[in-house]
């Protein structure tokens, strides 16, 4: 009975963590509801942006070829579908137009005379993509499908009939406007039909996401060594008394939330004051690659055993958590999330990408969902404590497994070595970077073979001074960044002309090189992007840098133009948004005297080739 209970229990946790995150963002509906053959009427979309700091964008030139359209799905011969009339924006920023809060797409149609009487059900789809006013950063497009429900009357049935005049505008063809006049007769409108929980869906996915995340973060080589320990420190509670073992397992559950919930808050307040901390841009710091580059490397020693992690506290919640006391479970779970936390960037990059593109509140229950998915081994285990039994002895192997997990975070170190090297290309500052690992790990060494209960308290605090003092040292005196060490490419491409890129066959792209070979009446294919761009290396890999693709370029005598924008660059960022773009990967062919070609975020040879074919083969000479 208990254990119902507690499966039970578990269940409505979930379920109650869920339901949260409905929200309703999109309503179809048809007006009037009834018609006769003959009449018009208006299929129409409404989209509620419930996050203030996001808008919808528009742009007229594409018209129903971008991403705010209003379609019907499958042939309704019975109907006559006009195009969409989209409604004055709120705001106009270079042609571009702009949505707040609430707006409506309108769809006009006419029944025809034939029509025979009967209920119609009418499939339509939307597909919209939100941006956040602040950071400039996109949802992905979204699409959501629903149904609406329209009866035709026979010809002789008195019914309401609403007036319907359609202007159009020959000049603009997306500034149409409605007017309706609505007789004096009652005519209720269809109710709105919910979107078909699409939407629903996609925030559900967000959602399980997150908690299948916190869960994985249990398995990444920061938190997995000490796994083992945190849950044979669970035996020994649970063989004394159940009730308080799931007492400490909510205290420490309750430790990691609020300290994913504390993160989340602070991502979210940067956010408001126009500060970038996507894991992207974050990517584009030196600063934030020396820090994770610095806590990786020292915690990759502490698991090699050259010291051991004994954080100001620690050793007190031990004592309280051992005696029964319950702040040291809450500790421990604030401990737990500082050693997931560093390795969130590696393992839940992309993860964290989609996150930062969420609304403000749905970013802090993303992050709260992390920390529910992290904590919920231990739920489980707290609920049915059999399963411990499923857990192997401890022994030797966990030593082994907790030092070769050690090198996993020094490889990892590694990596934000070299994009330390992608960022400043500076052999010299890379070089000072190597030091101060150097260093670092005399401290660490210093502070694990000293720092310890046979020496005296004096010794101790003396060569634990001794250690901070040379991080601190050799991070001011070694990482000292100073822009002379960087050779300004930008520049020299201004002086010399058309400078080599370090990919043969590209040069360094800069907005005066383009316009100079435009004048020229040259095609230019434009590519920016970044080292920390997975897309970007995807379409390098699977497309620019393939023979037959590298053979189109140059048999149609395309110049192909290389920006980096590995750290934020505001050039290349004003002119991406001169385009359209907020972010890499930026893919665009510049062909004489037509407008320009923009690729997708990912795109295939074919796409690209059929672009290409736009421009005449370049004759032999």
């Amino acid at each position: 009975m208990k254990n119902r209970f507690k499966a039970f229990l578990l269940i409505l946790m979930l379920i109650s963590v869920m339901g949260i995150c409905s929200a309703q963002k999109v309503q179809f509906n048809i007006s009037p509801a009834q018609l006769k053959p003959g009449e018009k009427g208006v299929l129409k979309a409404t989209i509620i942006i419930q996050d203030s700091d996001k808008k919808q964008s528009y742009d007229p030139a594409e018209g129903e070829n971008g991403y705010l359209t209003l379609k019907v799905i499958g042939s309704y011969p019975q109907l006559n579908f006009q195009p969409t009339i989209y409604p004055e924006p709120d705001k106009k920023t270079d042609g571009i137009w702009e949505y707040y809060g609430k707006f409506t797409l309108k769809k006009p149609f006419l029944v025809k005379a034939d029509t025979k009487p009967g209920k119609l059900s009418i499939k339509v789809e939307l597909q919209y993509g939100l941006c956040h006013k602040s950071s400039g950063f996109c949802d992905p497009p979204q699409t959501v499908e629903g149904t609406v429900q329209l009866e035709i009357l026979p010809a002789s049935t008195i019914a309401t009939t609403e007036n319907i005049q359609i202007r159009e505008n020959n000049n603009e063809k997306t500034m149409d406007t409605l007017s309706t006049s609505v007789s004096t007769t009652t005519n209720e409108e269809t109710p709105s039909v919910p979107a078909k929980k699409e939407e629903n869906g996609n925030i559900l996915i967000y959602m399980l996401l997150a908690i299948l995340g916190g869960i994985v973060l249990n398995f990444t080589p920061c938190v997995l060594p000490i796994l083992p320990i945190r849950a044979m420190s669970m035996i020994n509670q649970a063989q004394k008394d159940i009730t308080k073992l799931m007492m400490h397992t909510l205290l420490y559950t309750l430790g990691v939330l609020l300290s994913f919930g504390a993160i989340a808050a602070v991502f979210v307040i940067a956010r408001a004051s126009g500060v970038n901390l996507t894991y992207g841009f974050l990517s584009q710091s030196v600063t934030y690659n020396l820090i994770m580059m610095s806590i990786l490397f020292l915690f990759g020693l502490s698991l090699l055993n050259v010291w051991e992690m004994t954080l100001p506290g620690m050793n007190a919640a031990a004592k309280a958590t051992s005696k029964g006391g319950y702040i040291g479970s809450f500790f421990n779970g604030v401990f737990a999330f500082l050693m997931g936390f560093s390795c969130m960037g590696p393992f839940m990059g992309p993860a964290l990408e989609v996150a930062f593109r969420l609304s403000s509140p749905m970013l802090v229950l993303f992050f709260l969902l992390i920390g529910f998915g992290f904590a919920l081994p231990f739920i489980v285990i707290s609920l049915f404590p059999k399963a411990l039994k499923a857990l192997p002895k401890p022994g030797e192997w966990m030593n082994i497994f907790k030092e070769a997990m050690g090198f996993v975070l020094l490889w990892l170190t590694w990596k934000y070595v070299s994009n330390v090297w992608s960022l400043t290309k500076s052999g010299a500052f890379l070089i000072n970077t190597l030091l101060f690992i150097f260093w670092m790990g005399v401290a660490a060494w210093l502070y694990g073979r000293f720092v310890r209960p046979q020496y005296k308290k004096w010794v101790q605090y003396l060569l634990s001074f001794v250690a901070i003092a040379i991080i601190i040292w050799s991070a001011s005196y070694y990482l000292k960044w100073e822009p002379e060490m960087q050779v300004n490419k930008q520049e020299q491409v201004q002086v010399q002309g058309m400078q080599p890129a370090e990919q043969e066959g590209w040069y360094v792209f800069t907005p005066e090189l383009l316009y100079k070979l435009q004048e020229e009446g040259k095609p230019v294919y434009v590519e920016i992007g970044a080292a920390w761009c997975t897309n970007c290396k995807t379409n390098e890999k699977k497309v620019l840098n393939q023979e037959d693709i590298i053979a189109e370029f140059e048999k149609r005598g395309v110049i192909r133009l290389k920006g980096d924008f590995t750290r934020e660059d505001a050039v290349l960022k004003d002119f991406m948004l001169q385009y359209g773009s907020i972010g890499v990967p930026f893919n665009m062919l510049f062909i004489p005297g037509k407008e320009p070609i923009k690729m997708p975020e990912l795109f295939s040879k074919s796409d690209l080739k059929k672009a290409l074919e736009q421009i005449p083969v370049k004759e032999k000479q």
